[in-house]
C-alpha cells in the first residue's frame, strides 16, 4: 500500500459520508456559520489527535490486523474476537446502510425539489446501491 493509498483509506474511514449529512445539523443547532465553523475546526482537531494516537499505537504494536491485533495484545483473544465480531456483524452493515441512504437522498432530491423524497424510493435506491456494491466486491474477489 502506497502513501497515497493509505491516506485515502484513512480519510475515507474518518470522514465517510458524515461530512455530507452533518452540516445541516451543525448549522441548525449552532445558529450561525461562524460557530459552525468553530465546531468543525474543533472536531477536526479532535479527529487529528485520535489519528495520531492510532498511528502511535500502530508503531508500538507492529502486528497486522489493526484493532484486532491491538485488542489481542492488550486484552487477549476473547475480547479481540468479540470486537471483530461486532465490527463485522453490526458496525460495517450499519455504516453501509447509512452511506447508501445518504446517497439515495442526494440522488433523489433533485427529482423532488418542493418536498422530501418518498421513503420507499429512498429505501429501494439504497438497496440497489448495496446490492451493486456487494456484486462489485464479489466480482473483484472472483477475478
Amino acid at each position: 500500500m502506497s502513501l497515497l493509498n493509505g491516506i485515502t483509506v484513512i480519510v475515507g474511514s474518518i470522514i465517510g459520508s458524515g461530512i455530507f449529512v452533518s452540516p445541516t445539523g451543525v448549522l441548525t443547532y449552532t445558529g450561525s456559520v461562524n460557530t459552525a465553523l468553530i465546531v468543525w475546526l474543533a472536531s477536526g482537531i479532535f479527529s487529528m489527535v485520535g489519528a495520531y494516537c492510532y498511528a502511535e499505537l500502530g508503531c508500538m504494536i507492529s502486528k497486522s490486523g489493526a484493532d484486532y491485533a491491538y485488542i489481542m495484545e492488550t486484552f487477549g483473544p476473547f475480547l479481540a474476537f468479540i470486537r471483530l465480531w461486532v465490527e463485522c456483524m453490526i458496525v460495517r452493515p450499519c455504516s453501509q446502510a447509512i452511506v447508501a441512504l445518504t446517497f439515495a437522498v442526494y440522488v433523489l432530491k433533485p427529482f423532488y425539489p418542493d418536498c422530501e423524497p418518498p421513503d420507499s424510493a429512498l429505501r429501494m435506491l439504497a438497496v440497489v446501491c448495496i446490492c451493486k456494491y456487494f456484486n462489485f466486491i464479489i466480482f473483484i474477489i472472483l477475478i
